[in-house]
């Protein structure tokens, strides 16, 4: 696939690719990858559940490279577990410390409704304040 030009300033030659949550894949920087490291680390530490997670994290995660065009490849692991299709298109989003990688129908069925209920939130009015009991008539 092709990293849009906006992410690959931030990226550089190198970057790292784990399975994320909700069958997407998360592209990450170095230093961010760091700090996941970091994270997965002290969760391991919490149970026996929370381990097996870091493990599966670990195992599904993989140093990549990107070329000059932004072109990065996919393991065929990474593909199973997002549901990429090599015949069809890659959504690729902005998410906060990391670039997601999905399946187009996955994100709608996962993340569009989120989109909707935020959108609402917005169009709102907003709530109205009783006054303050020393300010009533």
């Amino acid at each position: 696939m092709i990293l849009p030009a906006r992410f690959r300033a931030h990226f550089g030659t190198q970057a790292y690719l784990s399975q994320y949550s909700d069958r997407c894949l998360a592209l990450w920087t170095s230093e961010e990858f760091d700090k996941q490291l970091i994270e997965q680390e002290q969760r391991q530490e919490q149970g026996r559940n929370e381990r097996n997670l870091a493990r599966v994290w670990a195992q599904g995660s993989t140093e990549i490279d990107i070329d000059r065009q932004g072109r990065l490849a996919i393991p065929a692991y990474l593909r199973e577990f997002a549901r990429l299709e090599v015949e069809h298109p890659i959504l690729v989003n902005g998410a906060l410390n990391r670039v997601e990688l999905w399946n187009p129908a996955e994100y709608d069925i996962k993340v569009k409704p989120a989109e909707a209920r935020f959108a609402d939130e917005f169009d709102q009015p907003p709530p109205v304040q009783a006054p303050h009991p020393a300010e009533a008539p």
